[in-house]
């Protein structure tokens, strides 16, 4: 039977309790708020199935992808609504015209996340956007495996971690099956998350709606976290840059990150994905002829190629798209390869998580230097002015033309 005794080696996928023959697997929550597996040994057969889909019971080789791609929608609107390219739409869009089912993650009525399927092209929107929190995978494993057996072509997206759990679980390829995972910095605490939630509410009323990068005022390299809340809330809507909000800023400090994040075993195309999409930092020296076609601050992924099935699949999709190599997107996106690093102050936010205010603890433990706050915020005023002069001198070009 599967036994957790080093929670570096446990990402939560659930393909252990999904794969189990006697349903004798749960999953429960620990102190940090995240969810590990508990078997009842009085009902466990020793069948060992939770042992052979676990992805974290053997390390694979990482694998480079076999092409990359620096590509966004043509579509001008969808490409605005993405937290990057669109790239996750079209692919989703296309598996549904094609009689599918999309797996992807969505924020729930209690605004955590959990994985779900549609197969429909109106509720593909749940799905879109980034959301930086671990989601619950549920039975999503069992209810793709039965899609997949009743011959629908299946999309997966997820993160590496849950794709390489997918795969596992399956136990074997399947032709109607397109895998796609995201490149991870690491999914933070549910509890912490929930907790951010409430001194949210306590400030400015009830929630109506979440972005985490939102795209409209600053642009895609410099976004937003944007609440929205009910009309009836006193406090308006919430809308800060990233780099400002206390919930990003302890995310980005990998402060509150689930264990197994600082010792991934699914990055750097260990997951056996078909693809892998991300945002194209660093695009604008890379591909900069289509950075200047595009009218760059809109959004670019980055779109890693590992399979023939994905290739295929990027050749026929709305888009526009550059080949680029390996090295000069992983140079722009670390996570893609590299695990996050622990901080020495982890352990020290947990224990006094309940002691303290959470903005003030995230602010104490990642405390900024005055110099470089000062820069960010000039840096940052400095962008959103040239982001209003490009939306006027764009809107001066179409009354003229």
């Amino acid at each position: 039977m599967i036994q957790v005794e080093d929670k570096r080696r446990c990402c939560g996928c659930e393909a252990c309790r999904q794969v189990c023959p006697k349903g004798c697997i749960r999953m429960v929550r620990d102190e940090e708020g995240f969810d590990y597996p508990i078997v009842d040994a009085d009902r466990c057969i020793e069948c060992h199935k939770c042992e052979r889909v676990c992805p974290f019971m053997k390390l694979d080789a990482p694998r480079e992808p076999q092409a990359v791609y620096a590509a966004c929608a043509i579509d001008e609107r969808l490409r605005e609504a993405s937290s990057s390219g669109g790239l996750f739409t079209l692919l989703a869009e296309d598996t549904l015209r094609r009689g599918g089912v999309v797996f992807g993650a969505r924020f729930d009525e209690t605004w955590s996340v959990c994985h779900d399927y549609t197969e429909t092209i109106e509720g593909l929107a749940p799905f879109r956007g980034s959301k930086y929190l671990q989601s619950r995978i549920g039975d999503s494993y069992r209810q793709a495996e039965q899609f997949l057996k009743e011959g629908r072509p299946i999309l997966f997206t997820g993160t590496p971690c849950q794709i390489k759990g997918l795969v596992h679980y399956l136990g074997r390829g399947y032709d109607n099956l397109t895998t796609v995972d995201v490149v991870c910095h690491g999914v933070p605490s549910p509890m912490v998350w929930q907790k951010y939630l409430t001194t949210l509410r306590a400030k400015q009323g009830e929630i109506a709606g979440i972005t985490f990068r939102d795209k409209s005022v600053s642009g895609w390299r410099r976004y937003d976290f944007v609440a929205q809340m009910t009309v009836h809330s006193s406090g308006g809507n919430v809308r800060q840059f990233y780099g400002d909000n206390i919930y990003m800023r302890g995310f980005l400090h990998d402060l509150y990150l689930r264990p197994s994040c600082y010792a991934c075993m699914a990055k750097g195309g260990r997951s056996h994905s078909d693809l892998t999409l991300g945002d194209y930092w660093g695009v604008e020296r890379t591909c900069p002829d289509l950075d200047r076609a595009l009218d760059e601050d809109k959004g670019t992924s980055v779109v890693m190629i590992h399979s023939e099935r994905g290739r295929s699949l990027l050749e026929g999709l709305p888009c526009r798209y550059q080949k680029t190599n390996y090295a000069s997107a992983v140079a722009g996106n670390p996570a893609i390869e590299h695990t996050a690093t622990e901080p020495p102050k982890r352990q020290l936010f947990f224990a006094q998580l309940d002691a303290e205010p959470l903005e003030q603890l995230i602010a104490r433990l990642t405390t900024i230097p005055l110099h470089k706050r000062l820069w960010r915020q000039l840096h940052h005023q400095a962008h959103r002015v040239k982001m209003r002069l490009r939306r006027l001198a764009q809107r001066a070009t179409t009354l003229t033309t």
